[in-house]
């Protein structure tokens, strides 16, 4: 009986003491289930949980179902959540190197994209230092294009008309086109276009595919304006709390998940722009009217980027552009 007891405690003491060391980490992303970039973010989950052997668990909440998009990086910074992901370019008005991917016309192409990240990363890091924040790894979207009512053929056309904006950069665009901006999040584009509140976004071939964007427009400009990335980032204080093992699966793990996410966005883009014809969507290529004034307009806001980022700025420009 004595034995029995003894070894009953010796049980439940290994048992508290592996609930003890094992980490939970509560990760709130914006994006749905269905949506590739929480795809790679599970992938990424389930090697950091094998390579640890389930030390460090992290649980997703995705679709902004613990925090809304824009509160997230708040509150990891808060140490209310230990991880998080977000569009970066939603902050660009915190600092001008949250928005470099997002400049138009700087960078558009996968190819393009992933130099300027390069280029990037140390300035991203250095200002998520700033902020109590680890940079984990980053996935591009698909090429961003125009999607409206009809067919612009010209900068003029987009005058006067309800655009959609979600970042600074976007904001911008239709000040200098004479739109009218309104910021919508992802999940509320449907209800904004059919109640008129939008007539007009950029954005991927990937939201208008989820959203059903044929119900309400009826074309895709293929603009390849930029490629906007997500980020994802860990609270520092919380990562300094992990032992050594821990970060570096948790950093292998990081990698991996950037480099399938690349392959990921890749085979996003041909396969929505399929999907987008496929529901009847009208894919236009746009005019070289279209073309030259949405370059004059990328030309103008790279000039304000620049002078906005300082002497960093240039050091950036200057690298990319070798």
């Amino acid at each position: 009986m004595l034995k029995s007891l003894i070894a009953g405690l010796v049980g439940l003491t290994a048992f508290a003491a592996s609930a003890a060391a094992q980490t939970k980490w509560d990760m709130p992303t914006p994006y749905p289930d269905g949506n590739f970039h929480t795809k790679n973010v599970r992938g990424f989950v389930e090697d950091v949980d094998k390579a640890t052997s389930g030390a460090l668990k992290i649980q997703i909440h995705s679709a902004g179902s613990l925090f809304k998009h824009p509160e997230i990086k708040r509150n990891v910074r808060q140490g209310l959540a230990p991880i998080g992901e977000v569009l970066i370019s939603l902050h660009a008005n915190e600092s001008p190197f949250y928005g470099t991917d997002s400049v138009p016309f700087l960078a558009t192409s996968y190819v393009e994209s992933k130099k300027l990240y390069e280029a990037t990363k140390p300035y991203l890091q250095k200002k998520l230092a700033e902020e109590g924040l680890v940079l984990l790894y980053s996935v591009p979207w698909p090429p961003q294009g125009i999607y409206a009512k009809k067919e612009l053929k010209t900068i003029a056309d987009l005058k006067g008309l309800k655009f959609r904006t979600y970042n600074p950069g976007t904001g911008r665009i239709a000040a200098l086109v004479g739109a009218i901006p309104v910021q919508i999040e992802v999940p509320d584009l449907p209800t904004a276009f059919a109640t008129g509140r939008v007539e007009v976004t950029i954005t991927s071939g990937s939201t208008g595919v989820e959203a059903r964007f044929w119900d309400f427009v009826s074309h895709y400009h293929h603009t390849q304006a930029w490629l906007p990335r997500n980020v994802i980032f860990a609270s520092k204080a919380a990562f300094d709390k992990l032992t050594p093992d821990q970060q570096k699966a948790l950093m292998t793990a990081a990698a991996a998940a950037e480099a399938r996410g690349l392959k990921a966005s890749e085979t996003e883009t041909s396969e929505r722009l399929g999907q987008l014809k496929a529901n009847k969507m009208n894919i236009v290529e746009p005019s070289a009217e279209l073309k030259s004034g949405l370059r004059k307009i990328g030309a103008d806001l790279t000039a304000e980027w620049e002078k906005a980022a300082g002497e960093d700025g240039k050091k950036l420009l200057a690298t990319y552009r070798k």
